[in-house]
């Protein structure tokens, strides 16, 4: 099974422009799209091909995730992450954050948001747990710059890369307690998902090789070589594929971990994020394509 290109959508504004991360919302079957560049949310329809919306003041917008009618946005230049309504598309909350987040997960059944930020010169990277409703929340620093994250099938844990040094940090939810460090075989832990069904953790990094990593043990299992340094990276459990974005040369590179199969389809160059788009679809945000490239499992 490999990608076809379907067409792409064109998002307003998009010449000479930057996307970051991008996220499918299940209950709206609405896709969210960080347009950093343009300090704003885009909202697409996929089941219409078309951009139904640009929601503003979100600045320098990066990491965006989705679940059960939220969407949370990192605000990079705000120190801040906004929580959305995905029907109406209103801003619910304003929560603060440390400096520059980044990577984030929601996490419906206990009502919280994750947030990975960076730091800045006076502040360390730092991983917190927000409470949407109320004022609680839980913090630990980082041992390095955090990237993506995500939460197990029971919302137990919280899985976070960290570039360098090259890792797996694994914590408790929600107090973020019996914290443990996996270490890559490959450095720059980058893009990352997770199979629930088979308990595997599949993770991308700039030494470019794809690792699977047991989430029971954190055993490093298997690994493909990818072609270049990776970012986002999405398993889709209706087809069982890995697909891997990669900004240069520009492609997504997807693999099959049943078989080992590894297959590619040109995008454009500085396409790295995508959003997957259930059940058999991968948008990939390419500046070149002023939009989106919709591509199709086939």
């Amino acid at each position: 099974m490999s990608l076809t290109a379907a067409g792409t959508i064109e998002i307003p504004d998009s010449t000479d422009t930057a996307f970051d991360h991008g996220a499918f919302e299940p209950e709206t079957r609405r896709v969210f799209i960080a347009h950093t560049a343009r300090n704003s949310l885009e909202v697409i329809e996929p089941d219409t091909n078309q951009h139904i919306g640009t929601l503003r003041e979100f600045p320098e917008a990066a990491g965006v995730v989705a679940d059960m009618g939220s969407v949370l946005v990192t605000n990079r230049g705000a120190t801040s992450v906004a929580w959305v309504d995905a029907r109406t598309l209103e801003t619910r909350k304003v929560l603060n954050t440390g400096p520059r987040p980044n990577g984030a997960a929601i996490v419906s059944s206990l009502q919280v948001a994750i947030v990975a930020s960076i730091g800045d010169e006076t502040h360390k990277p730092q991983l917190e747990i927000l409470r949407l409703e109320g004022d609680r929340r839980w913090s630990i620093d980082l041992p390095g710059r955090p990237r993506w994250c995500v939460v197990d099938a029971k919302a137990e844990r919280v899985f976070l890369a960290i570039r360098e040094p090259s890792m797996v940090l694994v914590a408790q939810l929600p107090d973020l307690s019996a914290v443990q460090y996996w270490i890559l075989p490959s450095g720059g832990a980058h893009g990352m998902d997770i199979d629930h069904h088979a308990n595997l953790l599949y993770m991308a990094c700039d030494g470019k090789l794809l690792v699977e990593v047991d989430i029971r043990s954190g055993e490093m299992r298997r690994e493909w070589a990818l072609v270049g340094g990776p970012d986002a990276t999405f398993f889709n459990p209706n087809s069982g594929l890995v697909h891997v974005a990669i900004g240069d040369p520009g492609l997504i590179q997807s693999v099959d971990p049943r078989t080992g199969a590894s297959t590619q389809i040109v995008t454009a160059v500085g396409a790295t994020t995508t959003a997957l788009v259930k059940p058999d679809r991968l948008y990939v945000f390419s500046p070149l394509h002023k939009g989106v490239l919709d591509l199709r499992e086939s």
